[in-house]
């Protein structure tokens, strides 16, 4: 479209100042941001790109990943299967780890990156099943509960979740203690 004819060009500024009446607050935090383009993904491809970003950041912690044999879990990361939850940060300040379900999984790995800041949990299953899961319905109507959502905002987390991680540093102290299947990865 050529924007010399004058009323095409008007339409174009209405739908400029349109645009930045839908556009996050936050939109220019992201602008410089490193993760910026993953926001303009499709939400299925983003969750692949969740799940490449933490076995690549696995793999260069010196941890074995491997992808799942099945669908009940993303990847076998020391030998434990793992889902793996990707958010970036909502305009609230929240992440928003969503379609968490009961599957055949250990721990679940919810990715959260902020325009300058990566978040990260590892949680083991148990502990969504005591905390999220049948309590943080999705779906909730004909009171749907096939899915949950665990709603986090970094350094906010409830006591339950900080022992998993928190920034990338404190994850990676996690993920370091993982061991072989069906070993407990929280001492307390």
């Amino acid at each position: 479209m050529s924007l010399d004819d004058p009323q095409e060009a008007r339409f174009a500024n209405i739908a400029a100042e349109i645009h930045q009446s839908y556009s996050g607050s936050d939109d220019g935090e992201w602008a410089d941001s490193p993760f910026a383009w993953i926001r303009s993904m499709p939400s299925r491809t983003v969750g692949a790109i969740g799940e490449k970003l933490v076995s690549a950041w696995c793999l260069e912690l010196g941890l074995d990943v491997v992808r799942s044999p099945d669908r009940e879990a993303d990847r076998l990361i020391s030998g434990n299967r793992v889902e793996i939850k990707f958010s970036t940060r909502w305009q609230n300040g929240e992440y928003r780890f969503q379609q968490i379900r009961n599957q055949d999984y250990e721990f679940l790995f919810a990715l959260g990156l902020s325009p300058f800041a990566v978040h990260a949990w590892l949680i083991p299953k148990e502990v969504l099943l005591e905390h999220v899961i049948g309590r943080m319905g999705q779906h909730t109507g004909a009171g749907a509960s096939d899915t949950d959502w665990l709603a986090v905002r970094a350094g906010e987390e409830p006591d339950w979740l900080q022992p998993c991680g928190g920034d990338l540093s404190a994850a990676s102290e996690v993920l370091l203690r993982l061991e072989r299947p069906n070993r407990r990865l929280l001492r307390r």
